[in-house]
This record gives structure tokens, sequence and C-alpha cells, in this order.
């Protein structure tokens, strides 16, 4: 017995040994989600490669170009254009978010690149791809001050005729539009609101000789304290892009410390947060996934612009959940795709 307990002894203490080395090592994980992110205490974060990076470079036959531009060296801000080589006239620019949770994401994931890419053909508009800064390093509102900061580099472009950007003779910076995935709805959401706070209620002022015509928020990343009945019931696949634990650790990386779900950026709907009817002073379509979690919440911003006065349009898509359009590759997926890019050119073209 003696024998047993003095083994046992020696394998605890080497099993304390090793856990306090890989402590030391590793370090102590305060937040993660499987596969995207794993936060640390001491700061670190790992980002694993889920999906590639690419270059700007696309096949000859989709008749469109791309190239990286930077917009602020200082804080490493970079957009990846796309523009159709055949087109009439100067065209409409879309500037676009991609989504991550705040967290994850590039302009330059193989996903993003092939969307957009597509989606300019499509659509026949010029599309900025913003790269911008990602939590928990640069937690909110560092990237809502990146989307203004990309704004006022587009019209500082606009306001100087010397420019030697590429691009810059072929669009029409009267005829602009913001737009975003999830977590990069909620920041063209969230752009229009701050420039608007910050200048009495005249975003449009603010960026002239801009002229925004439009938002476009694809299944825009919001949340609340309390659940809706899609958070809470929703049933989602282990493959899907967004459950509702990782939505909570989205938002707890991102968020100022201290903040909880029912903040402004996290729900505009909150009380304390903005009266709608101060704000958003332009047209906007709302792109909704019927198997998201997100939908009820969505649905729900829907109605109460609608209430408030606003021009919105929506739309449901059927049978899919949260980023099909750049995640999935199921034939219905690829269905509602096209469908989603031909509702974002009928809202370009008919404003």
């Amino acid at each position: 017995m003696r024998t047993r307990r003095m083994a046992a002894a020696k394998v605890g203490s080497n099993l304390s040994r090793k856990i306090g080395k890989d402590c030391h090592q590793h370090g102590v994980v305060a937040e993660e989600i499987d596969g995207l992110i794993k936060a640390y205490e001491d700061g670190r974060v790992e980002r694993p490669q889920i999906v590639p990076c690419v270059t700007s470079t696309l096949a000859p036959g989709l008749g469109v170009t791309s190239r990286d531009t930077v917009i602020d060296n200082f804080t490493n801000i970079w957009a990846r254009f796309y523009v159709p080589i055949k087109f009439h006239g100067k065209l409409p620019l879309v500037v676009y978010f991609h989504g991550g949770g705040f967290c994850v994401g590039s302009a330059a994931w193989s996903c993003y690149h092939d969307f957009l890419a597509r989606l300019a053909a499509k659509a026949n508009c010029i599309i900025m791809s913003v790269n911008y800064r990602l939590a928990p390093e640069n937690p909110l509102p560092a990237a809502y001050d990146d989307g203004i900061k990309a704004l006022m580099w587009l019209k500082q472009q606009a306001l100087c005729v010397c420019t030697d950007n590429w691009w810059a003779s072929q669009w029409n910076f009267s005829d602009v539009f913001l737009a975003g995935d999830s977590a990069g709805a909620n920041i063209a959401f969230n752009v229009i609101t701050r420039l608007d706070s910050f200048n009495a209620g005249q975003a449009a002022a603010a960026i002239k000789p801009l002229t925004l015509k439009g938002i476009i928020l694809i299944q825009p990343f919001f949340g609340g304290e309390a659940r809706t009945h899609s958070e809470k019931h929703s049933v989602q696949s282990p493959r899907s892009a967004l459950n509702l634990a990782a939505s909570d650790t989205y938002w707890r990386l991102a968020l100022p410390c201290g903040a909880n779900r029912d903040h402004p950026w996290c729900n505009p709907l909150a009380k304390g947060s903005l009266k709608l009817e101060d704000f958003v002073r332009f047209p906007i379509m709302v792109c909704i996934s019927e198997m998201d979690i997100l939908k009820d919440r969505s649905l729900e911003f829907v109605a109460s612009l609608g209430r408030a006065g606003k021009r919105v349009e929506h739309v449901v898509h059927k049978g899919v959940g949260h980023a099909f359009q750049i995640l999935s590759k199921s034939q219905l997926s690829q269905t509602r795709t096209l469908e989603i890019m031909a509702r974002i050119k009928g809202f370009i073209s008919g404003i």
C-alpha cells in the first residue's frame, strides 16, 4: 500500500510540474473560439490561418482588376480595390468592411477576395474593401475610427485632381455606398452614426464632395443582454459560422472594458442608445439569413428603422445561415449568393 501511495505521489508531482511548465510556456487562456482565436491573459493573441490570405491577382476571365492601396501607414490600414474592366461612364463605389466578429478576418482572405470580385462584376461597381484593425489588440472603437479614416482618405482622393491612383478616374464620388457583412455591417452602421454625432447630425457635409447614397448591411452583427427567440432556439450545425457562445466571446473581446452587450455599439436599440429618428439619413438595405441566430435581432432592427421613418428594405434568404455567401459552397448557398448580388445591384442602381 505504501508503495502505491508513493507511486501516486510521484505521478501527481510529475503532472503538477508538467501543468506548470505548460502554463509557463503557453500562458493562461482568457478567451477562445475554437479554431479561430485564442487570447491569453498576458495579452498575446493567436489566430490560426483557417482561411488563406491571397494576393490581389484575379483570373482574367472575371473581367475585374484588383490592387491594394495603403490608407494609413501609422495604423497599417489598407484597402483592396476591385474595378470592372469593361464599363460605360463612371461607376458607383462601395466601401466594404469584412466580417469576423471584429477579431478575425482580412480583406486578403480568399473567401472575401472571391466574393467581392464577383460582386464588382455583377453589380458593375468599384469596391473598396477596407482592412481595419482587429480586437482584442485594438478594441472598439478602433474599427469605427478606421472606417471613418478610410472615408476621409476617399474624400481627399476626390478633392485631389492630380491623384495618381489607378482607379480614381473611373469612380463617381457622387455615388458612394457603405456596406459590410456581420461585424463589417456593424462597422458600416456605426461609421455613419459616429460621423453624424461628431458633426452635429451633418455626416453628409463632413464627407463632401463624396455623396453617400445608401448603406448595405448583410447579416449585421448586433447583440443584446436579452436573448431573442432565434438566439435561444436556432439549431446550428457544428460548422456554423456563428453560434451564441462565439457571438458572446467576440463581444467580450471587442467591447471596451466593463461594457456589456447593451452598449450602443452592440445594441443600437437598447435604452440609452442613439435615437434612430435623429440619425441614419440614408436609404438602408438589410440582408438576413433565415437560419442565422441573428435573424430576429435583424428583423427587430429593420422594424425599428421603419417606425423611425427611415427608408429601409430587407430580404430574408431562405435555408441559409450566417456568412453563407463567403463560407458555404453548397448549391443552395451559391444560388442565394447570386440572389444577394442581384439585390445589391438593384439597390445601388435604383437610388
